[in-house]
């Protein structure tokens, strides 16, 4: 197999992190014990699976080996089991293939989940609202946690906008996919002619902003003393105990000159300076956000769809990979998984094709980067 050594490199280290795990000195240390049982979790799935592959592939060749045998009964038995074994193989090293593509940093992080209105009036609240009835639903069945953190609702009883944060096991690495455009096909409540309306919301998934930490280095720092003024006691205006700290890269400058000690105004202005630092991360972390959800969600038109929900046919069609279920109803009840499932299946194999064109070593990548 192509990546055999990367696979046992990776069963070594993780038989070796199982050891650290029983380890006592280990287990008495709650950080030690806990980054060491994340990374042992994080390679089980693919060493269970490489394992399961070095099984299938020894028992394979042992099937081959009895091809040769004189008596029938034993050949018929062993071309049966190569038969079978063959393609269980292959599916086994796509499988991996797949594994070792390089782990999303978002994946195992919770999410924000916002959804709001776009066009269709009154209908599209409706449909809002039976959206993330539908997500909270498939939440459940994964016994994930759903917080709403604000919501607006319209006169009709629907949603103008929902946001939440989701929270449980490797929740962004399921939902990532469902950002964009949904659109709804049906008869509305208030028609009372029968017509079939379209209508739309959006809906943005974003990975839950880490906290942020600030890290200030002494080179970066500028501070100067000076004498305090104002009241203060004998030492006013005779010590340098007012202190000035200039942050240079952000040229933010706080002065503190409320204690007598310069160490303690030192200690205050610092505290200050951090927090006004923190205060320049958020923003800065709330414009990526912000354009990640632009870049989500478009415009919220209804020509901008990743999705169709079809209610007089029952139907629900993912435009990006083309999958049409006529199952809506149990669809919106939380019965997700197909498109998901099928979503992460295609992207997969597209960072697999794009990992193929950009290997130096693969003759058509090789061949299309030196055209």
């Amino acid at each position: 197999m192509q990546y055999s050594d990367k696979l046992d490199s990776l069963e070594k280290r993780f038989d070796e992190l199982n050891a650290q795990m029983a380890d006592p000195a280990v287990i008495s240390d709650n950080e030690t014990y806990r980054k060491t049982a994340k990374a042992h979790r994080d390679m089980e799935e693919i060493v269970s699976k490489y394992r399961e592959y070095k099984t299938a592939s020894d028992n394979l060749r042992q099937a081959q080996a009895m091809l040769v045998e004189t008596d029938a009964d034993i050949r018929a038995m062993a071309e049966e089991e190569v038969a079978s074994l063959t393609p269980q193989i292959a599916t086994l090293e796509e499988d991996l293939k797949v594994l070792l593509l390089p782990k999303d940093p978002n994946d195992d992080k919770n999410v924000v989940m916002e959804i709001r209105a776009g066009t269709g009036g009154d209908e599209a609240t409706l449909f809002a609202a039976e959206i993330f009835r539908m997500y909270t639903r498939y939440a459940e069945t994964l016994k994930w946690r759903v917080e709403v953190t604000d919501l607006s609702e319209s006169e009709v009883g629907g949603v103008k906008e929902v946001i939440a944060l989701i929270s449980g096991d490797r929740v962004f690495s399921r939902m990532k996919y469902e950002s964009g455009v949904h659109r709804v096909q049906r008869v509305p409540q208030t028609e009372t002619q029968g017509r079939v309306h379209t209508s739309a919301i959006t809906v943005a998934v974003l990975p839950e902003a880490d906290d942020v930490e600030i890290h200030i280095e002494a080179k970066d720092l500028r501070i100067d003393t000076f004498c305090s003024s104002g009241p203060g006691g004998q030492s006013v205006n005779t010590t340098y105990s007012a202190v000035r700290i200039t942050h240079l890269p952000t040229n933010t400058v706080v002065s503190c000159q409320d204690e007598k000690s310069q160490i303690k105004n030192r200690e205050k202005g610092m505290r200050v300076l951090r927090s006004r630092l923190y205060e320049l991360e958020l923003e800065k972390q709330q414009a990526a956000i912000s354009a990640d959800r632009k870049k989500m969600v478009g415009s919220g038109d209804r020509s901008e769809k990743i999705r169709t929900y079809n209610f007089p046919q029952n139907r629900v069609t993912d435009h990006r990979i083309g999958l049409t279920l006529h199952q809506l109803d149990l669809v919106m009840e939380g019965r997700l998984d197909p498109f998901i499932d099928g979503l992460t299946t295609y992207y997969n194999a597209e960072r697999l094709k794009q990992q193929a064109e950009d290997d130096p070593t693969n003759g058509a990548g090789a061949g299309r980067k030196a055209s």
